[in-house]
C-alpha cells in the first residue's frame, strides 16, 4: 500500500473519530481541569459554602456579596505554599484574587461536602 493511501486512511479514521467525539460531548457540561489550581478551585466552587463571622464582616465592609466571593474563588489563584494541603479531614487553601481593584486573600477550609470561607483579608502585593 502506498504511503499516500495510508495517510488517507489515517485522516479518514481520525476525522470520523473527531465527529463521534464531538457528537458525544456536545451539550454536556464537560470541562478539562488538569492543573492543580484549576482542580482545586473547581472542587471548591461545586460545594455548598458557609461563611464565618470574620468573612461576613469583611464582605459587609467592602460591599461584597456571595456571588462576588464565588467568582473570586472560581477565577482566583491558589497559593499552595501558604495552604495546608496535608490535613486528613479538611484542607485549608489560600486563594488570591482581586475585587474592585483591591487584592484579597481568602482562607477557605475545604471539607468533604462543605466549604467554609474562614477569612477574607485585603493585602498589597
Amino acid at each position: 500500500m502506498k504511503f499516500i493511501h495510508r495517510v488517507g486512511y489515517y485522516l479518514g479514521g481520525f476525522s470520523i473519530g473527531l465527529i463521534i467525539l464531538f457528537f458525544f460531548l456536545s451539550g454536556k457540561k464537560t470541562s478539562c481541569a488538569y492543573g492543580p489550581n484549576a482542580r482545586t478551585t473547581k472542587n471548591i466552587s461545586l460545594k455548598q459554602k458557609t461563611y464565618s463571622e470574620d468573612a461576613l464582616s469583611t464582605m459587609r465592609s467592602f460591599e461584597m456579596d456571595t456571588v462576588a466571593v464565588s467568582d473570586m474563588i472560581k477565577h482566583g489563584n491558589v497559593n499552595f505554599s501558604e495552604s495546608d494541603t496535608k490535613s486528613e479531614t479538611c484542607k485549608t487553601y489560600i486563594i488570591e484574587n482581586s475585587y474592585k481593584k483591591q487584592e484579597f486573600k481568602l482562607q477557605v477550609k475545604n471539607c468533604d461536602s462543605l466549604v467554609t470561607i474562614e477569612s477574607i483579608v485585603p493585602y498589597r502585593k
